[in-house]
């Protein structure tokens, strides 16, 4: 099965393992699992470390490669997932969580996130 990652389980997939869930753990330690991160997740970490409410312990880049040795595909931001957010309800504002709704719903992917506020929008969670 294909999940696409939340910016949140991404990180605590690597630097705090404690945080996921049962079910996410399980479903992050699968050799079927398809794991994916948007790049919205990877612009998301750029604007947060720039501004300080993130922080690494190595570079964003190394962080990236790392995730694509450990098979982590990742989700360009397409025209399909641009025009998907424009049809999604306005339950808040925050554009990278609309992004990763309109992206799971258009590639049929379960999202993998603690974060309720995808189930307004009707997206497949897993947590």
């Amino acid at each position: 099965m294909a999940y696409l990652l939340d910016t949140h389980t991404f990180l605590w997939m690597r630097h705090a393992p404690d945080r996921l869930s049962e079910r996410a753990s399980a479903v992050c330690g699968e050799a079927a699992t398809e794991l994916t991160m948007s790049l919205a997740s990877a612009w998301e970490m750029a604007i947060k470390l720039s501004i300080g409410k993130l922080r690494l312990s190595e570079p964003l880049r190394d962080v990236l490669v790392d995730a694509r040795k450990r098979g982590i595909t990742s989700l360009a931001i397409t025209e399909a997932h641009v025009l998907r957010v424009r049809e999604l309800p306005l339950h808040h504002r925050d554009p990278f969580d609309r992004i990763l709704a309109a992206q799971a719903l258009e590639e049929g992917m379960t999202l993998l996130s603690a974060d309720a506020v995808f189930d307004g929008y009707a997206v497949p969670r897993l947590w």
